[in-house]
């Protein structure tokens, strides 16, 4: 019994690797980078082109292994020290980024669309948060994550990443 689940665990783990192990280098060498090459290898495998996953929710787990395990290494090269002398940029720009743009959607919301301010506040701020795997993947492959225009990158993924909380809070009570 605990054979099978290993083996039913290590099969889609060899397939995925697999696939990303071919596309990523083949993605960079085409100057795309490595980022269109994993959406690329999962396009592939998944139930549109071959087929080899039909069930996607069935291999979420490994996908959020993988943000984990980036997520990992970004806090491993990050000092304490960078962290403080970034303070004013992550609550300053960032602040500043996700408060407007937070703000400018959640009024196309409430106004184009006619949602409750609530529900067009959460989705509007859900839709100003982005993916800080992707976004810090482009900016390593580019070479501009050391760069002033990375670091203000940076600040703001930063903070839309604690922003998550409130959000995910408000989202709770939208919902009651």
């Amino acid at each position: 019994m605990a054979d099978a689940s290993l083996g039913e665990m290590i099969g889609p783990a060899v397939v995925l690797m697999g696939a990303a192990v071919v596309a990523v280098p083949l993605f960079r060498r085409l100057g795309l980078g490595s980022v269109l090459g994993y959406f690329a290898a999962g396009l592939l495998v998944g139930p549109s082109v071959l087929g080899l996953f039909t069930d996607t929710q069935s291999i979420l787990h490994f996908s959020e292994l993988g943000v984990v395990m980036f997520l990992f290494v970004i806090g491993l090269e990050m000092r304490p020290v960078k962290l403080w002398a970034m303070r004013g940029q992550i609550f300053g720009t960032g602040l500043v980024q996700v408060g407007l743009a937070t703000a400018a959607l959640t009024t196309v919301g409430t106004g184009l669309f006619g949602l409750d301010a609530t529900v067009a506040f959460v989705a509007g701020a859900g839709f100003v948060l982005s993916s800080t795997a992707v976004i810090m993947s482009v900016l390593q492959d580019w070479g501009e994550i050391a760069s002033t225009e990375g670091q203000k990158s940076v600040a703001i993924l930063l903070f839309e990443d604690l922003m998550i909380v409130p959000l995910r809070r408000s989202w709770l009570c939208s919902r009651r």
